[in-house]
């Protein structure tokens, strides 16, 4: 018998306009994945393909084309071999350059695989007995949008916070930073910064340099993508350790993996399942990584809390105690309400709150 599936367009909507260096946010497209069997077709499998505009390599005009074939593709295959053989077959039937896609597919499997709870890994923090450090993420606006976010994640408990810098005028930026840390020491507040490739060959060892000032934990993707060796002079001079973000996206061979990594030397690499693939592909990323002594951390694209939830999960299967990027669940005015709660700058699995996905 073959696998049941739907897929339903979830269009996400923000609280407010997000500011990120390649423009503002207002909404965000998502296809939520429904898998059954059709012996059991009240188990469900959820998963979700989620895509950010000038970043996902697989945000295309064919994109719905492309994820119907794969539906058709996977209607074909029987359920138990789905079951019981899912990393090879949805290798074989979705392309890498479908990472979103493959993610989608991965989760709800293993959601259906685990009798459709929600369940993607049955770990700790599932079952509400640990809960995953994250940073606050501060996004761009206006300097004093940006202040009062810094305030209320500061007294919200978040000891970690993450500022998008490169939308707005650079001194700006750096009087906000001053004032985070004169109140705010570093002891108190680690600090990342996320330029995502806003600065260039001219100005960006200029800009690390001031930013050192601020006592900032780790920058990601100062330059844009794709120009090794422009990074790996950044990596080698910079005064604050290298993150990699988007550098990541769109390598698909451990070759290219390893190479990256080893001309480069970043201080750390940031891991979005949606954008690089799925779990496999970042487990294969931290293997590289540790084996490097390169540092990692999980990052959320911006999905809805049913990605959320599965990188969450999938996050506490490994002894990381660095904060992650897991705070999205509360961007959106129609997210679906889940158990995923934060306190004071943990994500938590509350097992008394209830799923309410209705699609």
């Amino acid at each position: 018998m073959s696998l049941h599936i739907e897929v339903k367009k979830h269009t996400l909507q923000f609280n407010f306009e997000a500011g990120t260096s390649r423009g503002k946010l207002t909404e965000k497209p998502s296809w939520i994945i429904k898998v059954s069997d059709p012996v059991n077709k009240n188990t469900i499998g959820f998963g979700e393909a989620s895509l950010i505009q000038g970043l996902s390599i697989d945000h295309t005009p064919q994109f719905e084309n492309r994820l119907n074939d794969i539906v058709e593709k996977l209607k074909l295959q029987d359920v138990n071999e789905i079951k019981s053989n899912y990393k090879s077959i949805l290798s074989a039937i979705i392309p890498n350059e479908l990472p979103s896609i493959k993610f989608g597919f991965e989760v709800a499997i293993l959601d259906l695989i685990n009798n459709g709870k929600k369940v993607i890994f049955n770990n700790a923090f599932v079952q509400g007995k640990k809960s995953i450090p994250i940073n606050g993420l501060i996004w761009m606006g206006n300097q004093l949008f940006m202040l009062k976010q810094v305030r209320e994640k500061a007294k919200s408990g978040f000891n970690c916070i993450k500022i998008k810098v490169g939308a707005i005028d650079f001194q700006a930026e750096c009087d906000l930073l001053e004032f985070v840390r004169e109140q705010y020491p570093d002891k108190n507040i680690e600090l990342r910064i996320d330029a995502n490739g806003a600065f260039n060959a001219d100005d960006v060892f200029d800009k690390l340099k001031i930013l050192e000032e601020f006592n900032i934990h780790s920058i990601e993707q100062p330059i844009a993508p794709g120009n090794y060796e422009l990074l790996a002079e950044v990596s080698k001079r910079s005064p604050i350790p290298i993150a990699l973000d988007e550098e990541l996206i769109g390598l698909f061979s451990h070759e290219e993996k390893i190479q990256l990594l080893k001309q480069v030397k970043p201080g750390y690499v940031v891991l979005k399942p949606s954008l690089l693939g799925g779990f496999e592909t970042c487990r294969e990323w931290i293997s590289l990584a540790e084996s490097m002594n390169i540092g990692w951390w999980v990052t959320s694209a911006l999905e809805s809390n049913i990605g959320l939830n599965a990188i969450a999960q999938f996050t506490a299967e490994f002894d990381n105690s660095m904060p992650q990027g897991l705070g999205t669940g509360t961007l959106f005015k129609n997210n679906f309400p889940s158990p995923l709660t934060i306190n004071k700058g943990y994500l938590t699995y509350d097992k008394n709150l209830p799923w309410e996905v209705g699609l």
